[in-house]
């Protein structure tokens, strides 16, 4: 699948552009790539989609903050998730405004110089739902299943709410454009406006007939099983949003779509700082002074670290590349390992002895410490 273009890059705007910068760049691209103005120009269909969701996610402030973020992988990436799935029932739905009272449109989904206009679709809900993660699966990505309760369009009328999915006829008042236009006398002249058809309710069709299944709504409670192809890098608090997979609309709409919230697991030893990991290791005073071998864990599983000799309390040991992917590709974290010395809080009387006796031949005192080649040697003459 190709790259995404950034989406700012696709609308020509910069990236701290105003709403009114971004509506008006989308604004111009969509009546440059407008279907009606390029019949069966498969390009232009294509970046009058692109422009689209560019605009739905730009315009939207909670949107375009977690891509300004994360980039295409905040919106889903190029995995089927976020804007990409947008048809043109979706782009004429959403943003049939886009172009009232500029340059002589008479709607968005076509109609050049006022021809036809945009019927109402129904648009579905959106759901949500939180998906909770490890930090291994964090590190490579994941495919989950999950059974999400909602609204399916109903198999019986096929989601339009008419008995057998055809009983129904073009609405008398509006001839099926869903709206009406009304002319009205005033002081300065005739005055035309145009809104939605109270009799159909903008869909352009009267259902004479309705589904006894559904009773006319056209959706039916349910149950899907979702496949939800998580990117790898993701973080707490991250939500996904997978396309068309909300609810249903009411007759033959288009579908909302799934929101899904990142939930990460506490991991047993490892703390996550961005894409670095974090871990602890203790080591007694014997081990710091003359270097030991000890394991870690890591997402990968084990490995060995060497603490060098005289490695002081708070020493970080950097293990490269031993972190978590970052979302956008940008190669991976680290695992950083501190170094604690460990005290014990109770002696029995044979070790405090052990201690006495090196505080008396002065081992543990800083000054006796620093310059001498020979104190290892004495450190482990001792305890040998």
């Amino acid at each position: 699948m190709a790259q995404k273009r950034d989406y700012y890059e696709v609308l020509g705007v910069v990236r701290t552009a105003e709403i009114i910068e971004i509506k008006k760049a989308y604004r111009k691209l969509a009546i440059q790539y407008h279907p009606d103005k390029n019949p069966g120009n498969k390009e232009a269909e294509e970046k009058f989609k692109e422009a689209a969701e560019a605009y739905d996610v730009l315009s939207n402030e909670e949107k375009r903050r977690r891509y300004d973020q994360f980039g295409h992988a905040g919106m889903g990436g190029n995995g089927g998730y976020g804007g990409g799935g947008m048809s043109m029932d979706d782009i004429f739905s959403q943003f049939s405004d886009i172009f009232e009272g500029f340059g002589g449109f008479g709607g968005f989904s076509g109609g050049f110089g006022g021809g036809r206009r945009a019927k109402r679709v129904n648009r579905g809900s959106n759901l949500r739902v939180k998906v909770k993660m490890t930090l291994e699966e964090v590190a490579t990505g994941v495919e989950k299943k999950i059974k999400v309760r909602k609204n399916i369009a109903c198999s019986h009328c096929n989601g339009t709410g008419a008995k057998d999915g055809n009983s129904y006829s073009t609405c008398s008042t509006c001839r099926g454009s869903g709206q009406v236009t009304r002319v009205q006398n005033t002081i300065l002249g005739q005055m035309q406006t145009t809104s939605t058809c109270p009799a159909c309710e903008g869909e352009g069709r009267i259902i004479n007939e309705k589904c006894s299944y559904c009773r006319g709504e056209g959706i039916l409670p349910s149950e899907e099983v979702i496949t939800l192809n998580i990117p790898a890098g993701v973080a707490e608090g991250m939500q996904l949003s997978v396309g068309g997979k909300g609810n249903a609309a009411r007759r033959g709409g288009v579908n909302g779509d799934l929101i899904v919230l990142v939930e990460e697991q506490e991991h047993p030893a490892l703390v996550r700082d961005g894409n670095d990991l974090l871990y602890n290791i203790f080591v007694s005073f014997p081990d710091a002074v003359l270097g030991e071998s000890t394991e870690i864990p890591t997402l990968e599983g084990k490995v060995k670290v060497k603490v060098e000799p005289g490695t002081q309390p708070g020493k970080i040991l950097r293990l490269r590349g031993k972190g978590l992917p970052d979302i956008n590709g940008y190669g991976k974290g680290d695992l950083l390992v501190k170094v604690n010395i460990w005290v014990p809080r109770n002696l029995s009387k044979e070790d405090r002895k052990t201690v006495e006796e090196m505080k008396a031949q002065e081992f543990l005192k800083p000054e006796k410490m620093e310059g001498k080649s020979s104190f290892f040697q004495k450190v482990k003459d001792f305890f040998e």
